[in-house]
């Protein structure tokens, strides 16, 4: 036990001195836990509690969600922007800025609260149970909003920045568009006529993926790269491949074997947001 206390404490010396100071970054345990207590209360504790209670009307509580999450994203988009991705990074082989300088501070800034916000959408599974649309919890979806969160603090622990946060961008750019929609979506049917573009979010999606492993693949052509965290590449082309292949599989079985594509109807949407069959629901679920 001495032994793997020590090999521990020796693998976190090499994290990020500068992200030690911030909220649920100090080591990675309050992180598991909130992780494991999520997964918990989806697939036990909360669909019990609900067993014999009445769905709850969160209508109003999803519209404002859902619009402080584009808000977020959108935030989130500018701070990369402007800690590097448009102020001195090559889009190429970025190592991460480890100094004191007023840029590499915003970035690790930026990279703390792209993982907080994370957390933060735990709450769409957590609206799933309340309202008692437990078909939408599938396997897929808690691996989404667990396993991910836990890969994706790591990465904020050691390499807050550089080539690695390239996706963190990208991510944020599609849920702006995908927090609105179901944003418009949770106001009810009055806005149903503009919500035609939802095969569209799919393809944004799968484009995502695509420039991600575009910009990913730069680092194994290249000469000489002096990224610090080769292991961080190797996981975001891996989870790039699995999730275009499964958002690849979705779009086959909604908009080419079934034929399905949008309607515009007048009834409200179930969820007002994640019903649009993406990874995060794990289900192809379309009106």
């Amino acid at each position: 036990m001495d032994s793997m206390v020590k090999m521990y404490r020796d693998f976190m010396k090499g994290a990020d001195p500068r992200i030690a100071s911030y909220p649920l970054m100090g080591s990675p345990w309050p992180m598991t836990v909130i992780l494991l207590s999520y997964t918990y209360f989806v697939l036990s504790l909360g669909p019990r509690i609900m067993a014999n209670r009445k769905p709850l009307n969160l209508k109003k509580f999803m519209i404002v969600y859902n619009f402080s999450m584009v808000a977020l994203s959108l935030y989130l988009v500018y701070e990369f922007l402007m800690s590097g991705w448009l102020t001195g990074y090559t889009w190429s082989c970025d190592p991460v800025d480890t100094s004191q300088s007023s840029m590499g501070l915003r970035m690790v800034r930026v990279a703390w609260i792209f993982i907080f916000s994370k957390y933060i959408e735990l709450i769409d599974t957590v609206i799933f149970i309340l309202r008692k649309k437990n078909e939408q919890v599938t396997f897929l979806h808690v691996f989404h909003h667990s396993v991910l969160p836990w890969s994706w603090w790591w990465g904020v622990k050691f390499g807050p920045g550089g080539m690695g946060s390239f996706h963190a961008m990208v991510n944020c750019i599609v849920h702006v568009v995908m927090y609105f929609y179901y944003g418009l979506s949770a106001l009810g049917p009055a806005f149903q006529k503009y919500l035609w573009w939802k095969k569209h979010i799919t393809a944004i999606q799968l484009l995502q993926f695509v420039i991600v492993a575009l910009h990913i693949t730069q680092y194994y052509f290249m000469p000489t790269c002096k990224y610090q965290f080769p292991i961080f590449i190797h996981l975001i082309w891996i989870y790039g491949v699995i999730f275009f292949i499964l958002f690849s599989n979705f779009w086959y079985q909604s908009y080419t074997k079934g034929k399905r594509l949008p309607k515009v109807t007048t009834q409200p949407q179930q969820n007002g947001f994640h019903e649009n069959g993406a990874i995060a629901n794990g289900k192809a679920k379309a009106n």
